[in-house]
């Protein structure tokens, strides 16, 4: 279901490097604006607890090459061991309803989506500095301090792509962060459609 301007949904690419709180930004985003968040497709086992269609769409290698060939992944990419990609179909099928679609990702995979699809929004979420990100993720106190230098060059090079987003939003305070991520859903939202006439029509029908 499209409104009466012809337009269905946006999908919404949520990207950083880690550490610079973009999960906990969806997360508030999805609850304050009822957004619907992407569920990603994987080959591996599912976790005591996760169901699928909820948290991950879990299938086979053979399905997961199937999805690739038929073109149904936005993006695709092997992590380790295992396959984890974006499902076109339900994306779609989200937008066509009108429901705007959240996805996190990573930077890589939001260029992979963007060239999918080139009317998706990407926002990048920016640590203030490379040098809070170090504390974070220091505070975090999941990895060993070299992997945390590997993840800190890694940002670094992640931080260059940023031209090829739409928008920025530097983190550095979460309630701040997340009301400016929110205001650029809105504005969005409200964006003249590059298809206009149907816009225009609607109002030329009433006279």
């Amino acid at each position: 279901m499209r409104d009466s301007f012809g337009r269905g949904g946006k999908l919404f690419v949520v990207s950083g490097p880690s550490g610079a709180g973009k999960g906990t930004i969806c997360k508030r985003v999805k609850e304050d604006l009822h957004m619907d968040l992407s569920i990603s497709m994987t080959t591996r086992e599912p976790r005591p607890g996760e169901v699928h269609g909820k948290d991950y769409f879990f299938v086979s290698e053979e399905e997961f090459l199937r999805n690739i060939e038929e073109g149904n992944l936005l993006e695709h990419a092997q992590v380790y061991d295992h396959r984890y990609g974006t499902p076109r179909d339900a994306v779609m099928k989200r937008l066509d309803m009108k429901h705007n679609v959240l996805l996190e990702i990573d930077i890589q995979g939001g260029l992979q989506v963007k060239r999918s699809m080139p009317e998706s929004v990407l926002i990048f979420i920016l640590p203030p500095s490379l040098k809070v990100l170090r504390e974070r993720l220091t505070g975090r106190g999941t990895d060993a301090p070299d992997v945390v230098e590997k993840r800190l060059a890694k940002a670094l090079n992640e931080i260059k792509l940023i031209g090829e987003y739409d928008y920025y939003v530097v983190n550095d305070e979460l309630d701040r962060a997340v009301s400016l991520t929110e205001s650029i859903i809105r504005a969005e939202e409200s964006r003249v459609p590059s298809k206009i006439m149907p816009l225009i029509r609607k109002y030329e029908e009433e006279e």
